[in-house]
């Protein structure tokens, strides 16, 4: 076997990559590392979402004014996620994400003491800004240290800290707030987060890859225009803003439901049903299995596919299936916002925090717009009105998958033509 053959170039390029993978040093403390950071900005971000029937007591609010506890957060990490991920291209990943759990943990015990709605809404919504500065950087950080054939795994890893951190926060807060209000249930939130940021403080390793970039406006806004004229990251930013529009809809109202007649559920009971975040979880960390068997944009239409099946099943009246339904819309949801995710991270030549930067606005922006369409939806029409809303998002996700392997068959034509 000669030197110049294909094999003994891969081995020795493998060998050579000083990059993180899978059984090698450090691997395991960085995966580890980062899902608790995804699991606190989780917990953290939606603290709010299961105690919406609570907080509309207090307050005399309608759903659609207490959805904003949500949608506030959500925004302002919309709005602030693409200049944070700028000051990670130049003070470094870890330092940006060490910062904004800092800050948005220490708001986050504040939270309890909010003497107003209006005051609950601006708390959430710095919070959600001070969040904006780790997932995009989380994203760059892994593109930057670990191997390229174990990126969707360990992106997805991250991704299913989300959806632990999601439904653990849910849970205690139902089962706290039943039996002492919504103040003390996001005070234990607090807690819970500080103790994760501590965690991921100590655990994550030093960056070895990261090279400063320029925080010059011109060079800023080059590198977003770059990112946002790209066909396919295009494509994957108004992905994953559809799948979240499903998300923030349905668990926005779903306690709602489940508080009124037939379910008429305690908020102990309500809280648990989260516990179906755990088949996000598996399906999630199962991303890069898929995206190996299906392709990306099978990968994509199947997640799609799972979540609008879950969306119908939903609408049966019995609580089982009702279960049913969230328990697929789940493992829709987290399984193509990790396929969208990694691909934004592979794809982005340069730039990759802001490229990150830019899905996680379209992300949270469509977190935002779920939780105040979905609850408005709801208000008119009852499930079956964010049961339309979810529907029309997944259609939109197939329509853009297809056309993009549409171009992708066109391009290649193309370039075949062109050699020829």
């Amino acid at each position: 076997m000669s030197p110049a053959d294909p094999e003994v170039s891969t081995a020795v390029g493998a060998a050579s990559d000083s990059r993180m993978a899978p059984g090698g040093p450090g691997y395991r403390r960085m995966n580890l590392a980062l899902f608790l950071a995804g699991a606190a900005t989780f917990v953290l971000l939606y603290s709010t979402q299961a105690l919406l029937p609570l907080i509309s007591g207090e307050f005399r609010a309608t759903a659609s004014e207490a959805s904003w506890t949500v949608a506030a957060a959500t925004g302002g990490l919309a709005v602030f996620v693409v200049p944070l991920s700028a000051l990670s291209e130049r003070f470094g990943r870890r330092t940006v994400m060490t910062a904004s759990l800092a800050v948005a943990v220490t708001v986050g015990l504040l939270v309890p003491f909010a003497p107003s709605l209006g005051a609950l809404i601006v708390l959430r919504a710095l919070q959600g800004a001070a969040l904006a500065g780790l997932p995009a950087s989380a994203q760059a950080y892994l593109a930057e240290e670990v191997r390229p054939k174990a990126l969707v795994t360990a992106i997805g890893l991250f991704v299913a800290g989300n959806s632990v951190g999601g439904m653990s926060g849910r849970v205690v807060t139902g089962w706290v707030a039943q039996e002492w209000g919504w103040r003390v249930a996001v005070g234990v939130i607090g807690v819970i987060a500080v103790a994760c940021a501590v965690a991921f403080w100590l655990l994550l390793p030093a960056p070895k890859h990261f090279k400063a970039g320029s925080l010059h406006p011109r060079t800023l806004a080059r590198t977003v225009r770059d990112h946002l004229t790209d066909p396919l990251l295009r494509r994957l930013y108004v992905i994953g803003a559809l799948f979240m529009t499903v998300f923030g809809g349905v668990y926005t109202v779903i306690g709602y439901r489940l508080t009124d007649a037939p379910f008429s559920l305690p908020q102990g009971i309500i809280g648990s049903v989260f516990l179906v975040y755990l088949v996000g979880t598996v399906s999630a960390s199962a991303a890069g299995r898929l995206v190996n068997r299906l392709g990306r944009r099978g990968a994509l239409c199947l997640a799609a596919a799972t979540t609008a099946a879950g969306l119908l099943i939903s609408l049966l009246g019995t609580l089982p299936l009702v279960l049913l339904g969230m328990v697929l819309i789940t493992a829709g949801f987290f399984a193509g916002h990790a396929v969208a995710a990694s691909t934004v991270s592979k794809t982005a030549a340069h730039g990759r925090a802001q490229a990150s930067g830019l899905y996680q606005s379209a992300y949270y922006i469509g977190s935002s717009v779920g939780s105040t369409v979905g609850a408005t939806a709801f208000h008119v029409a009852g499930w079956s009105g964010t049961v339309v809303v979810g529907l029309l998002a997944m259609l939109g996700v197939v329509t853009i998958t297809l056309f993009g392997s549409r171009a992708a068959r066109a391009a290649a034509r193309r370039e075949t033509a062109a050699v020829r």
